[in-house]
């Protein structure tokens, strides 16, 4: 049986281009705490060293040499429940923290006030170098800002928060991108993301570079690859568009949409299952490298929508996919 990648909705919280910031950190002698959000993976710069010491890619501080701990506070650039969290350790290999711990908060302020409740949510965890360290938080509590607590000192190359935006927005019945995550849209599932995260063909604005959207492997065989979105909300399509910015050698040669409306009490191994037989919004149609493709929704005008399948052929790289539609209603 082939692997499927489970999103379950999820995205990552902490991820910079949804708005997370870091405001605020004990120290950041070495490297600076923003990289630590970037949502891309961390790199390695072999010989490097700027006027602090070693080049890393994540937040790290300096040896502490007085009592206590130090923590850096992100503020989420959505409200969200978290339901899993990555401390990612890559590259620090005798200068990681000895352990981690995580606290969370509710708070309207950028940073949260002395009054304001922390909640623990993980408690001390040893970490290894050069490794992911990968938590269920049980907490289920809407949380505005989480604190990274590092002991006593050390490097972190990112930390990745998965969990589920809060979103308060209601569209009405006007014309919105209905797979961009800031309106809401999450990844459910795809059979393969080796290269370049699911999620990341949600993002806003145009994508950087290659690490910078959605990537398979390279197939071998009659194969081809999908991934299952969740729309932001309900709507009916007008336009779609499909962007393969940077991938120039990498693109799919092809690809194809279908689409279907499901109820929410529909599990994701239905929604799955289910999936290869969705009526098609966008018949198999062929991409060329590095260029935004737009199409008219000529299939399914009249049908109500809230979940896509992309299909492409036989592999590649997509930077993100656009689908805007009339919102029939909040899901």
């Amino acid at each position: 049986m082939k692997k499927i990648f489970f999103k379950n909705g999820m995205i990552d919280l902490a991820q910079s281009r949804l708005g997370t910031k870091v405001v605020y950190k004990t120290d950041e002698f070495f490297a600076p705490a923003k990289r630590i959000i970037n949502p891309w993976p961390p790199i390695f710069k072999e010989g490097v060293f700027d006027k602090h010491g070693k080049w890393m890619d994540g937040w790290e501080t300096r040896r502490k040499r007085n009592k206590g701990h130090d923590f850096l506070i992100l503020k989420l650039g959505r409200p969200g429940k978290i339901y899993k969290v990555d401390i990612d350790t890559s590259y620090f290999n005798g200068n990681q923290p000895s352990k981690i711990s995580l606290e969370a908060c509710y708070s309207k302020n950028k940073l949260p006030s002395k009054n304001s409740k922390w909640i623990n949510i993980l408690n001390k965890k040893s970490t290894k170098p050069n490794s992911h360290h990968f938590f269920n938080i049980k907490n289920k509590s809407i949380f505005t800002h989480v604190k990274l607590n590092i002991y006593p000192d050390g490097g972190v190359a990112r930390i990745r928060i998965y969990g589920k935006m809060v979103i308060k927005k209601k569209f009405g019945k006007k014309i919105i991108n209905l797979t961009s995550v800031l309106n809401g849209a999450t990844p459910i599932a795809c059979n393969n993301e080796h290269f370049g995260r699911a999620e990341n063909i949600l993002a806003p604005g145009t994508g950087k570079n290659m690490g910078d959207g959605w990537e398979t492997r390279r197939s071998r065989g009659k194969n081809f690859d999908w991934l299952i979105l969740k729309c932001a909300t309900a709507g009916k399509i007008n336009k779609i568009q499909i962007d393969t910015h940077h991938f120039k050698g990498n693109y799919p040669d092809r690809c194809s949409l279908q689409a279907a409306y499901l109820n929410n009490k529909t599990s994701f191994k239905n929604v799955v299952k289910k999936s290869k037989k969705w009526n098609f919004l966008l018949n198999k149609v062929k991409l060329h490298a590095h260029k935004k493709h737009n199409f008219n929704n000529k299939q399914m005008k009249k049908n109500k929508i809230n979940y896509i399948r992309i299909n492409i052929f036989p592999d590649g790289g997509i930077s993100r996919i656009r689908v805007f539609g009339r919102s029939e209603y909040d899901n």
